[in-house]
């Protein structure tokens, strides 16, 4: 891992998104939490809360932090629904693996919530919206401005 015992701790945050594409109605379905293995969204939150926590477990040479907050919002979208992840802490390196692994991870158990009535299912754009805190202060991506 690389070494940040250097840096000073700041605060930090990170917002990620991504997307699975379904079709109307069972975007409906899923929203409105009427599948057969149940709430849609709030299983989807909840493995996106429990991922952003595990990340330095997950993803190899992470550091694990003791994350502030989490928010999660499941929101539907023409092409099916939207999640995003915000991330945050006060800490010594960046949160936004966690906002993304919060995104992907959710986004992978709203799949498993709709794949055996929707086989067409997509997850796309999995991507890192801003980021602050710390050196490099903050970066937002240039559509999300």
């Amino acid at each position: 891992m690389v070494d940040v015992g250097d840096k000073p701790i700041t605060a930090r945050w990170a917002k990620a998104e991504g997307e699975l594409h379904l079709s109307p109605s069972i975007r409906d379905r899923f929203l409105a939490g009427e599948l057969g293995k149940g709430d849609g969204p709030a299983i989807t939150r909840i493995a996106a809360v429990q991922a952003a926590k595990e990340t330095g477990r997950l993803i190899p040479l992470c550091h694990p932090l003791g994350l502030d907050a989490i928010d999660v919002e499941v929101e539907g979208t023409d092409a099916g629904m939207r999640l995003t992840v915000t991330t945050r802490c006060h800490g010594r390196t960046g949160v936004e693996m966690e906002a993304l692994t919060g995104v992907s991870v959710g986004l992978l158990a709203a799949y498993d919530m709709v794949k055996a009535v929707e086989r067409s299912a997509q997850i796309t754009g999995v991507r890192l919206l801003g980021k602050g805190g710390g050196r490099s202060g903050e970066w937002l991506s240039d559509d999300s401005r």
